[in-house]
This record gives C-alpha cells, sequence and structure tokens, in this order.
C-alpha cells in the first residue's frame, strides 16, 4: 500500500523507540519547548524496563563509572557522563516522586518495587510536555530527504511517510525478540555507510556440553558466592548451577568479556585459604571426613559432586601434600570452557554496535549524516550488570535532547 506523504511542520524530531533511551530523550526536549514524536513497534512504551529487574527495574547504579563500560573506545562515555551524572539520575527521578533504594553493589530500585512507576514518570511527562506516542508503529525505512529525514512506519497495515529535520534511533539492541528487539538501529547504521563493532549477546548465561554436562546438571539450582575471572575482567557475586551450564551475577557479568573457545576460572571460596582452613580444622578434629568438612561450606549436594575430583572419604588427618595441591586448585582455580552463550534471548544486553568513531562524543550524532543520533543499547557502549545500562540509556538521552 502506498504512503501517505504527510509533511510534519510541528515535530523538531523523530524518536525511533520507546525505551529508556528514547523517553529520557523525548522529555529532556520537551523541557526544552521543542516537541518529538516516539514511534514505538510495541503495544507500549518502557517493555525492556518493565521487565528488568524481575519487574522492579534497578533504574542506576551508585558507583557507575566509564569504567563499568566496555567499548572499543573506553574514553567516549566520558562526556556523556559527565553532562548526566548518577545523582541527576536520582534527582530526576525523585522530583516525580520515585525515591530510590540501595540493593547490592550500588544497585538503586524503585522503594515501590514496581518497574511500572518509572515508566509512568516518562508517560505522563510526556503527555504534559506534548510529546506525541505512537505505539505499534513498526518503521519501516529512514532516508535523507530535503536536507532532513523522511521516515515509512506501518501500523495496522497501513503505511505513513513522515519528515523530520532530524531523527533519532533508540531502538535498542538484539535482545530480547520477544519484546519487539530488532537490529533496526544497526541496519540504519549501516545504510548511511557507519562502521558497526561486531555485536555479541552480552550478560548472557553460558552454556556447558558434552562430557561435563551431565556433572552440572546434577547440580542445577545450587548457588555459590565466587570469584569468577579471565585475563580481561574479575567478579565478586554468586554463580548458579543449572542443568544447562552456569548462570548467576558472576557468571553473567563475566560473559561479556568472554569469546567462544576460552576459558573461565572460578574461586570457588574467594577471600579465604582453603588449605589453610582445612588444616586448623584437623588440629581439632582430624577424623572428620573431607566430605562432611565440605558440606559445612558448600550444600552437601556440592560437596558430593566433588568426589569425582577430590578424595573427599579420607578424613582430614590422611590428607597428603599432593590431596591439599589437588583441592587447592579445585577450590580456587576450577577451570570452565563453555561451549557457547543462551543467546540474545537470555541476554540482557548486547556488546558491540554503531562504532563510537562515528559519533561525536558531545551529542552523538552521526559525524557522517548530520541530523542523525544513536543512542542507548544500539552504540558500542555495554554496561556491567546492575543498573550500569540504564545510566547510559538516560545519559545517552539527555545528551541528544541537548543537541536536537
Amino acid at each position: 500500500m502506498p504512503a501517505n506523504l504527510i509533511k510534519q511542520t510541528d515535530f523538531d524530531a523523530i524518536i525511533i523507540g520507546g525505551g529508556a533511551c528514547g523517553l529520557m530523550c523525548a522529555v529532556q526536549v520537551g523541557f526544552l519547548g521543542k516537541r518529538t514524536l516516539i514511534l514505538e513497534k510495541n503495544d507500549k512504551v518502557g517493555a525492556k524496563i518493565l521487565i528488568s529487574g524481575g519487574g522492579r527495574c534497578n533504574y542506576t547504579n551508585l558507583y557507575a563509572s566509564p569504567k563499568q563500560f566496555i567499548s572499543q573506545n573506553e574514553h567516549f562515555s566520558k562526556s556523556a557522563f559527565a553532562q548526566w551524572t548518577v545523582d541527576d539520575t536520582i534527582s530526576f527521578f525523585e522530583t516525580y516522586g520515585i525515591t530510590g533504594k540501595e540493593k547490592t553493589l550500588g544497585q538503586l530500585f524503585p522503594v515501590s518495587d514496581k518497574a511500572k512507576d518509572i515508566v509512568q514518570v516518562f508517560t505522563n511527562l510526556c503527555h504534559d510536555l506534548g510529546q506525541e506516542i505512537r505505539c505499534e508503529a513498526d518503521v519501516k525505512s529512514v532516508e535523507q530527504s530535503n536536507g532532513g529525514f523522511e521516515v515509512v512506519y506501518e501500523k495496522h497495515g497501513r503505511e505513513t511517510r513522515l519528515s523530520a529535520g532530524k531523527v533519532v534511533i533508540a531502538a535498542g539492541g538484539l535482545p530480547i525478540q520477544k519484546m519487539g528487539a530488532t537490529d533496526f538501529g544497526l541496519r540504519v547504521a549501516r545504510k548511511f555507510g557507519l562502521k558497526i563493532i561486531d555485536t555479541a549477546p552480552a550478560l548472557v548465561p553460558l552454556t556447558i556440553t558434552g562430557k561435563d554436562q551431565q556433572w552440572y546438571e546434577q547440580l542445577s539450582g545450587n548457588s555459590i558466592f565466587c570469584r569468577v575471572w579471565n585475563d580481561r575482567a574479575s567478579f565478586e557475586e554468586n554463580i548458579l548451577f543449572t542443568h544447562w551450564g552456569l548462570s548467576g551475577p558472576a557468571i553473567l557479568q563475566i560473559s561479556s568479556y568472554w569469546k567462544a573457545g576460552e576459558f573461565i576460572y572460578i574461586d570457588l571460596l574467594p577471600n579465604e585459604n582453603i588449605t589453610q582452613l582445612i588444616q586448623e580444622e584437623r588440629e581439632v578434629n582430624g577424623r572428620k571426613t573431607l566430605l562432611n568438612y565440605l558440606s559445612g561450606i558448600y550444600t552437601r549436594k556440592f560437596a558430593e559432586a566433588l568426589s569425582g575430583y577430590l578424595p573427599v572419604d579420607k578424613n582430614l588427618a590422611s590428607l597428603s601434600k599432593t590431596d591439599f595441591e589437588a583441592i587447592d586448585a579445585l577450590i580456587h582455580n576450577f577451570k570452565v570452557k563453555p561451549a557457547g552463550d543462551k543467546g540474545y534471548d537470555k541476554a540482557e544486553v548486547m556488546r558491540g554496535g554503531v562504532s563510537t568513531d562515528e559519533l561525536s562524543s558531545k551529542s552523538l550524532e552521526a559525524k557522517k549524516v548530520p541530523g542523525l543520533f544513536f543512542g542507548g543499547e544500539c552504540v558500542d557502549v555495554t554496561g556491567w550488570l546492575g543498573g550500569y545500562n540504564f545510566q547510559w540509556a538516560w545519559a545517552s538521552g539527555f545528551v541528544i535532547a541537548q543537541n536536537l
């Protein structure tokens, strides 16, 4: 069906994507007395906000800084984070009735524990500030035209063509397809000749296959506080054994720094020395078996699972130097070679994306395409687990708004 030509003169910009970045951008533009139109593919805005943190929305992190972000250019995010700080995020939401409460590691959640309250702030403000939102609008193309852009979208089988001087691509990344995620932002960037950094799932569970799979399956449901590392990063948080491999916060974190074919390493008792602990215990009770001792540190199920690697039936008094070396190596240097990851549908975010070389760090405008801006997840700026990616979304939305 041919698109209807509608010459729009009352929108200063069209924002493609009604997620965290797009919503913040629209609101901040409204504060500046300008008007935007948000085109959202889903039947409501903020779909990923609503499911984040188990529906509670970890909307920022008190310790967010460029250090917690992965990018080909580690300095790129500094400008955005200087323009919109964590304090700005906290103040913004407090102004509109959202008080934060800190959980672990600086993670900030609404006191209400309701992600919908975060989305409500934006929908109310968009309404009050005259920012228009059109949902179920599937954008088909973005073209340059007459010094600006034409955007074609389809809704209920009908195509509409809009024009605007500026366009913001805030369409997110590839996770999670059932939430409407697509590669639209990357396709637009490629169309305009912008470089893309290879993308991959990030903050994603890792899979174990082959001869080791059964060992992990038997431990499904066991959660252990660990240090997980490779030669790029290290994290101390819980890991979770599953029937298909490993998950939990520490695994999700290291996954962003892992590549197929590589090992990761796990210290199953961080900040302790297992050899010293056992030696202290055997002075008191040398007849205790290694199995019973380990069952006091871990679950019985996990201690029993170590029987394939350690002499768990021996009593502590009879452990040899070789036994201690094996125990130390296993507990403090557990070596894992994942087969892969659970893919975009189980990933929290995407790493890679539109190359930061193509964008102004001060405005997030494409250097080659004046008037075209990229923000949020589709840019090659990927944060850690724990509210960091929301902070980038808010900051990038704010920065773009100042330059529309």
